[in-house]
This record gives structure tokens, C-alpha cells and sequence, in this order.
């Protein structure tokens, strides 16, 4: 019995490349704001971590939750809530080398918790302005980490990657499965 502590679509379409369905979805309810010169990785680490752990959990339940953040040196970037902040995250993305750091948590059925982390280096080309104008007006980053969706038209934006493609998207697979493995889940 997995509980996905997720309210994104996107983990649950890339748990069904796992072949598994969550017998149940709960959104946690945790402060996403990080803590005072918090590094990225670390910060990636304690959403996943505060996300499981939101998440009620009954007897034989396993409960997974991830997190994607996106860090452009030590500065971790916000979510693009708004055309505004994409418009500046993609501007500071522009030509530059980031990193996906995208977080696993399993709590297992008999409440251990752990952790794994994919760290994906992502590089943008150099992005007009009108690249950018034209990527926003398709609606399909804003609200996402970064300001982008790698898996939609952002990925033309994409010169190289090095780590989890699925990690980008919002859930590495590889470190997934080896850690519901782990917990007692079945796998083909």
C-alpha cells in the first residue's frame, strides 16, 4: 500500500513507468521556504523529508514524496509563481549551468525513513528575449521549478544534460525504484 505525499500529476505519470499505482494520493501541507543560508542540497533534502512526514500514515502503509529544486550556483530559485518570476528565472537560466536536484523520501511500513538525491546538471542555450516572451505565452513552466517543463517545449532550450532526465521532470526514477525496492514494494 503506497501513499504518493504528492499533489503533481507528473510523479504520479512517472511512477506509472515504474508499473506502480499509489493506492492513495494526499498533497502534504509543509513551509517550502528556505531556511536561512540553507544550501540547495540540503534544503532539496528536508522538503522531501518534511513532505513524507506531512502525510498521515496507517498501519502497513509505505508513504513516498519528492522534491525538485533548482539551484544556480548556492542560490536556490523559486518556484515561477508568476509571469514576472519566470520571465527572471529564465533570463538568469539563459546560457547558464544549473542544477535539477531532485529528492526522494520513502518512509517504509514500519516508519524508516530514506533518502536519495539525483543531482542533474542542466545547460541552457543563450535564450532571446523573444524565445523567452514566446515560451512563456505557451503557459507550460509557470508554477514549475525554474520556470521551465523540460519534458514540453523547454527541452529545445536544453544544450546538455548530465544526470536524470525523469529527475528534471520531478522524480528520478533509478533512485526511486531502489529505494521502493528497499521499502518492500513490488517490482518487475
Amino acid at each position: 500500500m503506497l501513499v504518493l505525499a504528492s499533489s503533481s500529476p507528473r510523479r504520479r505519470d512517472l511512477l506509472a513507468r515504474l508499473g506502480v499505482v499509489p493506492s492513495r494520493v494526499a498533497s502534504p501541507d509543509i513551509d517550502e521556504a528556505p531556511r536561512k543560508a540553507e544550501p540547495p542540497r540540503a534544503y532539496a533534502l528536508r522538503l522531501a523529508i518534511e513532505k513524507a512526514s506531512a502525510v498521515a500514515r496507517a498501519e502497513g502503509e509505505i508513504v513516498l514524496a519528492g522534491d525538485t529544486t533548482i539551484a544556480l550556483g548556492s542560490r536556490i530559485l523559486p518556484p515561477a509563481d508568476t509571469v514576472e518570476i519566470q520571465r527572471d528565472l529564465l533570463g538568469k537560466l539563459s546560457g547558464r549551468r544549473h542544477h535539477c536536484l531532485s529528492t526522494v523520501c520513502v518512509i517504509d511500513a514500519a516508519g524508516k525513513v530514506r533518502t536519495r538525491i539525483a543531482d542533474t546538471v542542466v545547460a541552457f542555450k543563450p535564450l532571446s528575449a523573444a524565445e523567452i516572451d514566446a515560451y512563456i505565452a505557451c503557459g507550460e513552466g509557470l508554477g514549475k521549478a525554474g520556470g521551465y517543463a523540460i519534458q514540453g517545449r523547454a527541452e529545445a532550450f536544453v544544450r546538455f544534460l548530465s544526470g536524470s532526465h525523469s529527475g528534471v521532470i520531478g522524480l528520478p526514477l533509478f533512485e526511486t525504484r531502489a529505494l521502493l525496492k528497499t521499502a518492500g514494494v513490488a517490482l518487475a
